[in-house]
């Protein structure tokens, strides 16, 4: 999927989300690699596995803006919200942080600054770029499908 989505749009349907989930957004960074997360042992979710940056939507944020946000964040890296592409979404009925559902919007983008570091080592014990067709492994489920996609 190549199309480019608003952030404005997005954010009416987490209104309609509501209270009922919680809306996630991962930040995806693609050419023929991706940058994935290895999160901490003692994580509620997936401990160990590798992941996407990925984060909460702050009330009233577009998403694309919580995308930019969450890789400063998690790898300090940056964007500009215009570099994102939606390439995926992921819905979940359940989650460990999220039991009434979750929504996450996946992008991508090529241009970016700065060199990937661990902002968040007490919640992520890597951070590394991968490429895609040799992907580590524990990955959270639906990684590689998102990837595939």
């Amino acid at each position: 999927m190549t199309a480019r989505v608003s952030g404005e749009a997005v954010t009416r349907q987490r209104a309609d989300f509501g209270h009922r989930g919680v809306l996630l957004v991962a930040a995806v960074i693609v050419h023929d690699r991706v940058l994935l997360l290895r999160r901490g042992p003692g994580d509620r979710f997936a401990p160990g596995a590798w992941d996407l940056p990925v984060g909460k939507q702050e009330p009233g944020e577009q998403i694309t803006t919580t995308a930019v946000r969450e890789l400063r964040e998690e790898t300090g890296l940056v964007m500009e919200v215009g570099d994102l592409r939606l390439v995926h979404a992921v819905h979940g009925a359940w989650g460990v942080q999220a039991p009434n559902g979750f929504l996450t919007p996946v992008f991508a983008a090529h241009r970016f600054s700065g060199t990937p570091v661990n902002v968040e080592p007490d919640t992520h014990t890597q951070v590394r770029w991968h490429p895609t067709g040799s992907l580590p492994a524990p990955l959270v489920d639906g990684v590689d499908h998102v990837l595939d996609g």
